[in-house]
């Protein structure tokens, strides 16, 4: 007498038909368990982006992207990291422009993302000097031009609106283009790739402590007019993130003492954070969520970079003052 068949146990087929069957079967059930975890997945997912207001995957991916094309810049020939800069300034005033005339402020774009890639160079090979008076022509040929656009009698606007546009063009070269070319008179610097590095790292480190902190404990809006998503929480998570951090690299890569550490870390925190309000309240002002797509579900490189800009600025301040 042959053993009864047991629910949910394999056993031996009798012919092909029967054994294809319960590989269609297996295959079935298989396909089933994938749906269901890609569908827990996905809601999870959602559930972060929703509290977060951004897409986690693709912020990691970018992200290493970014990290890994400034580390190699930066460590194997620094000068590499002139076209790097360039083409993040370059990406960041041809949204920033995009965004203002979506507000109605009439930008020209070609002379803002030229002088913004003249910027990066000078400001590495002529620090200081090269750096102030590139700025100051930047702002000069994007004010000239558009000046020239206006005599056209197809471009004629209000003397208001003219100067509104005036300050929009100079707004986005002191705001992008001498923010951001700090970064590239640092990295110029004798042993300045570390100290980029280093900075770089800890505007990371604050950016990943505010959103675990934020994401696992955030209760208390921060600024909820400019940023409803950060919270007192998240910021406490990113200075002890930023102070640890910040002794870390002190100690090991700057070759600073340990207090530094903390002053450097307690700087770059703050930095970091009113880049990032900054950046919010520019949005805000503007109407816009992102300020632009060229990211998909991320916004834009100046989205990015919102945190980088004025610590670049302040890093280079700290190297000349300690090291």
């Amino acid at each position: 007498m042959s053993e009864p068949e047991r629910p949910g146990r394999w056993y031996a087929p009798k012919n092909r038909a029967e054994f294809q069957a319960q590989i269609d079967s297996g295959k079935s059930e298989f396909e089933a368990q994938i749906r269901e975890a890609r569908k827990h997945f996905d809601e999870a997912q959602e559930r972060i982006n929703a509290r977060t207001g951004r897409n986690l995957l693709f912020a990691i991916l970018f992200g290493l992207i970014l990290g890994l094309t400034m580390l190699a810049s930066l460590v194997i020939v620094k000068q590499l990291f002139i076209l790097v800069a360039a083409f993040l300034m370059a990406s960041a005033v041809l949204e920033l422009s995009a965004a203002l005339r979506h507000a109605g402020r009439d930008v020209p774009r070609i002379p803002t993302v030229v002088m913004a890639v003249v910027v990066a160079p000078l400001a590495y090979f002529l620090p200081g000097a090269g750096q102030w008076w590139s700025v100051v022509g930047a702002i000069a040929v994007v004010s000239v031009w558009r000046i020239a656009e206006v005599l056209h009698p197809a471009h004629r606007t209000s003397r208001e609106a003219l100067a509104k546009d005036l300050g929009a063009g100079a707004l986005i070269q002191l705001y992008v283009s001498l923010l951001g070319s700090c970064a590239v008179v640092l990295a110029s610097q004798e042993a300045g790739e570390w100290w980029t590095l280093a900075f770089l790292i800890l505007v990371v480190a604050v950016d990943v402590g505010a959103y675990v902190s934020g994401l696992s404990f955030g209760r208390h809006p921060m600024a909820p007019k400019i940023s409803p998503k950060k919270t007192w929480e998240g910021f406490a998570g990113a200075a002890a993130t930023a102070l640890l951090a910040g002794i870390l690299l002190a100690v090991f890569m700057l070759q600073q003492p340990w207090w530094f550490g903390l002053i450097f870390g307690a700087v770059i925190l703050l930095s970091a954070t009113l880049g990032d309000l900054t950046e919010s309240l520019i949005k805000r002002d503007l109407g816009i969520k992102d300020i632009s797509s060229w990211l998909p579900g991320h916004g834009g490189f100046l989205d990015r970079l919102d945190s980088v800009l004025p610590s670049s600025a302040a890093a280079l301040a700290l190297y000349f003052l300690f090291a």
